[in-house]
């Protein structure tokens, strides 16, 4: 936190952290005297952090919190200006800003090797869909009733409590996941994880030219020739081997195996270096990239959209992700023992309090007052009373 900035609240102190300067140049804001994209970006973001729901909650909070508005240099604004506005602001801003939170990030992570030394780092990839009003939304049509974009995500594990999106990648909901992976499976020392709608025949070549470490589950009708077949050491295997398929440059493993409900998982990987067991228990993280799907809707209200245009949405997108990145950074700069929701949760509480009141809760430590021991009691049953004559109370038959 950057104590000198001269604006004790935390809500001030904690978007300080955003590396915005580059967007406060009179260029870039030619024009836009009352609201530079500085000051946007952070407004939407602290609208992120703090879940504001409209924007006349918007107008509300920003007239309510004029030390908030001095941090960033706002004097006045109307929803109605913040609607246009961040309809208008090129993507790219929004896009540079949540990078800029990401190399944050990636500093803060450097030394963390993965959940484990074997099994390295993890990127896992997937999508998900946020809906849109059908009648204001035909640009985002798929069919009949179903309006969507999608958000094709990579997040980065980097210990079995830390993962981040560290790319995204916007789209109409008629973009199938199998059109992506060129865009989000790159060259580096991480092993990716992905489910069965990025697996073509294409990107496994391509993958395996490129030396991309990958676990891939792929569909129960793609065929595959053995050539070479491995000893069984886990019950829930039922297949190692080196296979190819048709039109396959290079050998590939197939691991096969059944889950808790005698369901068949098929994966392709290029970790022979890991044994099967190794192999099914890596795919299972990639339930990760589900659960943060499931907290960003949740927890940052990425489903209440702030705009039917799709340059809008786009932005909403990426300055989510910053507002993530920046609860994350704050988390980890603090080397709070919390998880994330609940350390964005005492954010909520504290935001327009000062830095320090925050600090002393998030160091608070419950007393805790014991005797030991006890034995526990059997409870004598009790018949409940019923005080009053407003309800409508009923005998009950007891059998």
């Amino acid at each position: 936190m950057n104590k000198s900035i001269g604006h004790k609240q935390l809500i001030s102190q904690s978007l300080s952290i955003l590396p915005t300067e580059s967007f406060s140049c009179p260029l870039l804001n030619y024009g836009y005297d009352k609201l530079s994209v500085d000051a946007l970006m952070k407004i939407f973001v602290a609208a992120q952090l703090d879940n504001w729901q409209s924007y006349e909650e918007m107008e509300e909070k920003l007239r309510a919190n004029p030390e908030f508005c001095q941090s960033i240099n706002l004097p006045s604004i109307s929803g109605a200006q913040l609607s246009r506005r961040i309809n208008d602001l090129p993507t790219e801003h929004a896009q540079a800003l949540f990078q800029s939170v990401v190399h944050k990030i990636q500093e803060l992570t450097k030394n963390h090797k993965g959940i484990n030394p074997e099994l390295g780092r993890l990127k896992i990839i997937d999508s998900t869909h946020i809906k849109l009003p059908p009648e204001l939304c035909d640009w985002a049509f798929v069919t009949k009733g179903w309006n969507v974009v999608k958000m094709h995500t990579r997040i980065v594990v980097v210990s079995e409590d830390i993962h981040y999106p560290d790319k995204i990648v916007p789209s109409t909901g008629n973009v199938a996941d199998v059109e992506t992976p060129h865009l989000l499976v790159e060259e580096d020392d991480a092993t990716y994880l992905m489910d069965r709608g990025y697996p073509s025949k294409k990107n496994l070549n391509a993958w395996q030219n490129q030396d991309i470490l990958f676990v891939v589950r792929i569909r129960n009708t793609m065929k595959v020739e053995p050539i070479e077949t491995y000893e069984i050491t886990h019950p829930d295997v039922i297949r190692d081997a080196k296979v190819t398929y048709t039109r396959a440059e290079q050998p590939i493993r197939l691991v096969e195996f059944l889950d808790e409900e005698n369901r068949l998982y098929r994966l392709m990987t290029t970790r022979w270096d890991l044994s099967a067991e190794q192999i099914m228990e890596l795919y299972r993280c990639r339930w990760m990239i589900e659960t943060f799907f499931k907290w960003v809707k949740q927890h940052l209200k990425l489903v209440k959209i702030w705009s039917t245009k799709p340059q809008g949405m786009w932005n909403q997108m990426f300055i989510a992700m910053a507002a993530y990145g920046l609860a994350l950074i704050l988390q980890l700069q603090l080397k709070s023992p919390r998880n994330l929701w609940r350390f964005l949760r005492l954010m909520r509480i504290y935001l327009y309090k000062t830095y320090d009141e925050f600090m002393k809760e998030l160091h608070h430590k419950k007393s805790r007052t014991s005797r030991g021991r006890q034995k526990v009691p059997i409870p004598s049953k009790r018949e409940v009373e019923f005080l009053g004559d407003v309800a409508i109370i009923k005998p009950q038959k007891k059998k």
